[in-house]
């Protein structure tokens, strides 16, 4: 596949935020500890104080895939990162991501890219360490309508399915409907079949939707050594129970991510996640419910379920897998048990990620160089002939549909369809007109300026209507720019938030996936268009 990089500020789809964080902005310094760059990572490895139980995290790790090997016994597993995890000189390389069935959008494959290639150039850049690149599953995640759905060929591939509870916890046993779509869809052509398989066994062959993905992530991503983690593990939680009782009594996070975040206003940075007083949830198989103060006991929202502070603080001791951290709180928990050095996120994980800094702070937990994750655009070689018979860029193409047609108007006809020319010679008037009519009464010049504004809204009126009247000269070529814009930005959206990375493997197999890794550089930061 043929690589066009253009700048992510160019796309127009991106936030002042993270494009302010991208350039180095001083007034967004205080919110992160280390740049992402080789430098960055440099200076973080001096101060990096790893507190994560490296035997245990071995230890569950080779527990949890097991559940692989027991059904697929000519499965990849990435058994030499999973043991390299003991040792002090392996880190992590770290991105997370809901459970959406069959991958969901496109941009869960390029974060998972993304964590591999850059684990491969820091092992280049720092060659006396190790760097595992580690897909942290959401697999305590509730939101499952966020999560039950994949768009793929033009249909909506569907679970319908009343759930409650964690969804990593979820009886695969009722998406056969969806599971037979979505293979229908991938036909039988290319490396449709082979994708199916894997489809199928993920999704029929294991009990619950965390060990479907694993399986489905292992399957595409375990031969680059992708290690799946999935934090909901007693043991694991163990780790950081501590932390879970000093937060949910304290309520340290709450007062931290609350003044940063009034911090952040001041700078005009859209807030992406408030706190909560508690940012923890009570969880079971079925219930994953917040915990809130109220009457001098701490109470499950929507249960009859609730704790004096000394019996909170024993179920926490007793039962920690019972706690569950919110979408605040998460992060922390990731750091705790991980040997992290990276969290590689979409725009707005970033900037919510900036919001944290001073909880990880007060724990005294190293706070991980954000990335943000590589995007991308998958065009045809017939799209791109297109584009290239029309004579545009690949940076035009993410312009909104009416200012691209305008500015191929221009560019294209053969007339020039400006009247700037025009308007600078009726200032000229317009300064001649005004100086006369002060000598005569200076109250004019007023009036003036009014029948000047006046015209200049007229001359602006009639340039439309010209460029309208152009446009249906050209209506054949401006209707190509429209299939092209609604083929690689459905319902006016990047292609990588909807789209299924389905029909590329049918097209490519796995080589797809190599070509990502090749193309895709996570310290260059910036968007790629790939053509093939």
């Amino acid at each position: 596949m043929d690589a066009t990089c253009i700048s992510y500020k160019d796309t127009g789809f991106f936030s002042k935020t993270v494009i302010d964080y991208l350039e180095d902005q001083p007034d967004l310094r205080s919110f992160y500890s280390y740049r992402p760059t080789l430098e960055g990572f440099a200076q973080l490895f001096n101060d990096k104080k790893v507190i994560a139980d490296r035997a245990l995290l071995s230890t569950v790790l080779t527990e949890q895939y097991s559940a692989i090997t027991d059904v697929d016994t000519s499965a990849v597993i990435p058994t030499a990162n999973i043991q390299a995890l003991i040792n002090e000189n392996t880190y992590t390389v770290t991105t997370g991501h809901q459970l959406n069935i069959f991958a969901g959008p496109l941009y869960f494959v390029y974060k998972i890219v993304t964590a591999i290639k850059l684990a491969q150039q820091l092992k280049d850049a720092f060659p006396d360490k190790e760097f595992v690149p580690v897909y942290w599953m959401a697999t305590e995640d509730h939101d499952f309508a966020e999560i039950n759905y994949t768009n793929i060929g033009g249909k909506k591939v569907q679970w319908n399915l009343d759930a409650t509870g964690a969804t990593g916890r979820l009886d695969t046993k009722t998406i056969r409907d969806a599971l037979n779509q979505y293979k229908g869809v991938l036909g039988m052509e290319g490396h449709g079949e082979e994708l199916a398989n894997i489809i199928e066994t993920a999704y029929g062959k294991f009990k619950t939707l965390a060990q479907s993905t694993r399986y489905l992530a292992n399957a595409l991503f375990g031969r680059y050594g992708l290690v799946v983690v999935d934090g909901d593990d007693a043991r694991l939680k163990k780790q950081f129970a501590s932390i879970i009782t000093s937060d949910v009594i304290e309520q340290n996070s709450y007062k931290h991510i609350s003044e940063t975040n009034k911090l952040l206003e001041n700078l005009n940075v859209h807030i992406q996640v408030n706190p909560r007083e508690i940012n923890f949830f009570y969880l079971t198989d079925d219930l994953r419910e917040r915990i809130v103060f109220e009457d001098g006991v701490y109470k499950v929202l929507n249960t009859e379920i609730s704790f004096s502070e000394a019996e909170l603080k024993q179920e926490i001791e007793n039962h920690p897998e019972r706690f569950s951290p919110n979408v605040t709180m998460r992060p922390l928990y990731q750091e705790c048990i991980l040997p992290n050095i990276a969290y590689i996120g979409g725009g707005a994980e970033l900037v919510y990620w900036l919001e944290l800094k001073g909880v990880f702070d007060h724990y005294k937990v190293t706070f991980p160089i954000l990335i943000l994750r590589n995007s991308g655009l998958i065009m045809s070689n017939e799209t791109s002939a297109k584009i290239d018979k029309i004579g545009l860029r690949a940076a035009e193409i993410f312009k909104a549909t009416d200012a691209l047609k305008t500015d191929w108007i221009r560019n294209n006809s053969q007339y020039d369809l400006s009247l700037n020319d025009e308007w600078r010679e009726m200032q000229h008037i317009f300064d001649k007109i005004r100086l006369r009519s002060c000598k005569i009464d200076e109250t004019l010049s007023a009036s003036a300026s009014a029948v000047q504004a006046r015209l200049k809204h007229a001359m602006d009126n009639l340039e439309k209507k010209l460029i309208r009247a152009e446009k249906r000269n050209y209506s054949t070529r401006l209707e190509q720019i429209d299939h092209i814009k609604a083929d690689l930005f459905p319902n006016n959206s990047l292609q990588e938030r909807t789209q299924n990375f389905g029909l590329c493997y049918v097209k490519w197999g796995q080589p797809f996936i190599d070509e990502l890794i090749r193309n895709f550089e996570p310290l260059e930061f910036k968007f790629t268009v790939l053509k093939g």
